[in-house]
């Protein structure tokens, strides 16, 4: 599947889904695979980018993710980025580290999320959770 291909499925798939600001989420998919790109990601890379919260958010299924035409790579990253129900942040973090590619995906994710123009317009409390998940999330993966 080309980038453009992928690009269109991300954001048919998360159509009329908005971030916690009530932005489209196509904006944070769209940040995520350019923060990638800016990083030296390759196109595995950005494909698992503009992916990298499909099957956590039901927009895809792992099924689907699995016949995909994309590269082994790219689903890898996908998977390793998809919190699971109940897990522990130590856990996702080692998944993360260990699947080769994941952690720049995962960088530019955290980048983006903890934006302090995207985090200025959320209630404070919801804004000192985020500010910390994302914080202790940068710690366990060494960024």
């Amino acid at each position: 599947m080309r980038l453009e291909e992928v690009e269109a499925l991300a954001r048919a798939a998360h159509q009329g889904q908005t971030d916690k600001a009530g932005r489209p989420y196509a904006e944070h998919l769209a940040a995520v695979a350019r923060g990638v790109r800016e990083r030296g990601g390759d196109p595995d890379q950005i494909a698992a980018a503009w992916l990298h919260d499909a099957v956590e958010d039901d927009a895809l299924s792992r099924e689907w993710l699995e016949r995909a035409e994309l590269s082994r790579r790219t689903k890898d990253i996908v998977l390793a980025v998809t919190k699971r129900a109940g897990e522990r942040p130590e856990d996702y973090a080692a998944r993360i580290l260990a699947t080769p590619g994941a952690l720049l995906v995962k960088e530019a994710d955290l980048a983006h999320n903890a934006d302090p123009g995207r985090l200025a317009v959320l209630d404070g409390a919801t804004r000192v959770r985020l500010t910390e998940k994302y914080a202790r999330m940068r710690e366990l993966l060494g960024l």
